[in-house]
């Protein structure tokens, strides 16, 4: 509502946002098996990972996404000047993310055409990002050993394509009953 009224004239957008590390140290999923036997998977051992940094928009369902080698301030002032370039002329994004501690920065640059608001601490199940996080790990990032950190990256790449070009994707798992009450 402050946002509507702080720029009158541009069509408000509601977004949330959130970052997660994504690596050698993969995640095992559920698979149907022969009873008493181990399924096939592959686990790895070492250290390496990059993170993806992801904006949606439930309500269309529009996504945008970027992959950085680390999370600070300065690599999530990179990702909003990304994201804000985006935006057409006419729109103000309203950006939802969690209260940590790159996010409310005092060196964070946030771009004019951008209001971040911060979640309630400890309620990660209110973003709706983190159920993207769980699809990913779950679906396209599971039971995976990557040579080295340019296959996390070219990993985290295609599991992001893969996921906006399934038409109604980011909708159906960031648009829940409660959300729709709230942005109508």
């Amino acid at each position: 509502m402050e946002a509507a009224e702080a720029h009158p004239g541009k069509r408000i957008r509601v977004f949330f946002q959130d970052e997660a590390r994504f690596g050698q140290k993969g995640r095992l999923c559920h698979r149907w098996w022969l009873k008493g036997q181990r399924p096939p998977g592959l686990c790895d051992q070492r250290f390496d990972w990059t993170y993806l940094y992801a904006a949606v928009e439930p309500k269309t369902g529009d996504g945008f996404a970027l992959v950085l080698p680390t999370v600070s301030t300065l690599a999530m002032t990179r990702f909003l000047a990304d994201f804000a370039a985006t935006l057409a002329p006419d729109d103000h994004a309203v950006m939802v993310l969690d209260g940590a501690g790159w996010h409310a920065s005092k060196s964070l640059v946030v771009p004019t055409n951008l209001t971040l608001v911060p979640l309630p601490p400890y309620s990660p199940e209110c973003n709706p990002v983190e159920r993207i996080w769980l699809f990913l790990r779950e679906k396209l990032m599971s039971l995976r050993v990557f040579p080295d950190q340019n296959a996390i990256i070219d990993a985290c790449c295609d599991a992001w394509n893969a996921l906006v070009a399934e038409t109604g994707r980011i909708k159906s798992l960031c648009f829940p009953p409660w959300l729709q009450k709230v942005i109508s």
